[in-house]
Order: C-alpha cells, then sequence, then structure tokens
C-alpha cells in the first residue's frame, strides 16, 4: 500500500487503527494535496510535542449518496476530524449535529469536529482566503471594494467572508441571471449597510470604484480552453487579482492580470491557510504556526504531479 492511499467506505467500516485519524472526504479525491500538507505539518508538530506522534491523516473516496453513513462510521470509530471537500461541503450542512455560527450564512462547512453529541461543522475557506490575500497581495479584505466573479457555493462562502470583514462594497459578476438573483437573495441579512451589487460580467456597472480586489471564485481557468470570467480591461484600475485556482499555478485571469502589471495571486496559499486552520480547530495549534510548514509540502505534492 502506499504511502497515502485513496481509502473506501470499506476501508473505514474495518478501520482499527490505535491512535488519532483525521480525514479528508471527496468525490473524486485523488488530486487532493491535503494529506501530504496535513501529514507534513502533524510530524512537525510530534518532533516538539509527543501527543502528536500518534496523530495521521488519511483520504477517503466517498460518494455523494454514502456520505451520511460514512460520517457516521467515522464518528462511531472515532475520528477526531475531518475535511470535506467537493461535492461535500453543502450535503453535510444539514447532517451534523451543529454548525458553527461563522458558518451558518455560508451554507457549507468543510471541517469537522468530533464531539460526544456528533460532528460539529466549520467552514475554514474564508479564514483561508483573508489569510491568502493578506499574504499574496498585501491587502485586508476590511475596507476594500471587492469584485467576485461567480455565484456557487465558493462564491456564497467569499461574499459572506468579504462581509463579515466589513469590505466597502460588493460586486458580484455572472453569467446566469437566476444563480446572481439567488445569492443575492442570500446576502442580504449578512451585509447590512454594505452595498451589494450584482451585473453581468460584460455588462460593467458605470459607478463600480477603481481600486478593487477582484476574486475568481468560478472554475473558468481550469481548463486552458476556458473562456475568461470577465476582460479585465473593462474594470476600472483594480487593485490586484485573487484567483482561488491553484492548479493551473497560472490561470488565464492571471497572465492578463500580470499583462496589466496588475498584482495577481493563485488559490494555493488560501488552500493552505484553510488546511492550517483546520488542524487548530482540531489540534488547539494556531493556524500560523503550521501554515509554513503546510505551504512548502502543498508546493511539493503539487510539483511532483
Amino acid at each position: 500500500m502506499s504511502a497515502d492511499p485513496v481509502l473506501s467506505l470499506a476501508d473505514l467500516a474495518a478501520w482499527s487503527r490505535p491512535g488519532t485519524s483525521l480525514a479528508v472526504f471527496g468525490h473524486p479525491i485523488k488530486h487532493s494535496i491535503s494529506p501530504p500538507m496535513h501529514n507534513a505539518a502533524l510530524a512537525e508538530l510530534a518532533r516538539g510535542d509527543a501527543r502528536f506522534a500518534d496523530w495521521k491523516y488519511f483520504r477517503f473516496e466517498i460518494h455523494p449518496d454514502d456520505l451520511p453513513e460514512a460520517l457516521r462510521v467515522l464518528h462511531a470509530k472515532r475520528f477526531r476530524g475531518v475535511n470535506l471537500t467537493v461535492p461535500h461541503k453543502i450535503i453535510a450542512f444539514d447532517r451534523v449535529a451543529a454548525v458553527d455560527p461563522a458558518a451558518q450564512p455560508v451554507g457549507a462547512i468543510n471541517t469537522l469536529l468530533w464531539t460526544e453529541a456528533g460532528w460539529r461543522g466549520h467552514n475554514t475557506d474564508g479564514y483561508g482566503l483573508a489569510a491568502a490575500v493578506r499574504e499574496n497581495l498585501g491587502l485586508d479584505l476590511a475596507g476594500r471594494a471587492i469584485v467576485l466573479l461567480g455565484a456557487g457555493g465558493a462564491a456564497r462562502g467569499a461574499a459572506v467572508e468579504c462581509l463579515q470583514r466589513g469590505c466597502s462594497s460588493l460586486w458580484i459578476a455572472n453569467r446566469t441571471a437566476a444563480n446572481l438573483e439567488s445569492l443575492l437573495a442570500i446576502l442580504g441579512p449578512v451585509a447590512g449597510q454594505i452595498p451589494v451589487r450584482g451585473f453581468a460580467p460584460d455588462a460593467v456597472p458605470a459607478d463600480l470604484p477603481a481600486g478593487a480586489l477582484v476574486i475568481n471564485a468560478t472554475s473558468a481557468g481550469l481548463k486552458p480552453t476556458d473562456p475568461l470570467p470577465i476582460a479585465l480591461e473593462r474594470l476600472p484600475a483594480p487593485a490586484a487579482v485573487f484567483d482561488m485556482i491553484y492548479n493551473p499555478p497560472v490561470t488565464g485571469l492571471l497572465a492578463a492580470a500580470r499583462s496589466r502589471g496588475l498584482p495577481a495571486a493563485n488559490g494555493l496559499a488560501m488552500l493552505v491557510h484553510q488546511g492550517a486552520k483546520a488542524l487548530e480547530i482540531w489540534s488547539g495549534v494556531p493556524a500560523p504556526r503550521t501554515a509554513p510548514t503546510m505551504a512548502v509540502a502543498a508546493a511539493a505534492a503539487l510539483a511532483a504531479r
């Protein structure tokens, strides 16, 4: 068996490993670099603290239909925690014992913590976004005009984080009007007095402010043939561009941003920081302490592909 095998629900049912186990569920999960990232951090922690000597992080391929049973078995086997990736973040939201208040408006959870009463759901993606934007671009979401591209689950999480951190305004661009209107309705109670506006990518409002941070929360850019989610020349002098996609490391949007002399960053640091925050929830070790080790491991895992 490889050092980082892809495990199944059958493997979980037969689980008998002593020690503290952590997991990530996904469908598919083979591409995930979370195991090497977390296990590098756990190994580093174990060198200075014997409590972590038996901690290990595993990955499981779990079909969405099997998620309720997998979560039940995982709890019975007393796994300390689990990360959830596509498509489980939304499915699990109504299938846990409790949800952290900050994650409630997102409607999705990516981190579960074992409690006697059942799983407690958290969402660390927003923290990861804010930490990555600060680290890579030197910007804070607070007080910043945000242009968010997309209206799906990733965009909803980003929008809630921007609003909760006090952005000055939030402008959401999406091609499908119905999805955009649905997201705007959800965000209304979260926004308070912060202006939230929607628009089509090919119809940029005349009053959109200069100096905005552009965040891509769409999947456009995963393939070289994908069209750009927005034409940057339509926007008034953005401050910077952040693309949540990290593989490929340079999307069409990032290439366009750099060709215009704009600061730009991909989503690898977001992956790292959301992972470090999840480990903090499980271990109590502050996220900034493990993030550097995770960053090195994540970069190595990508380079090895």
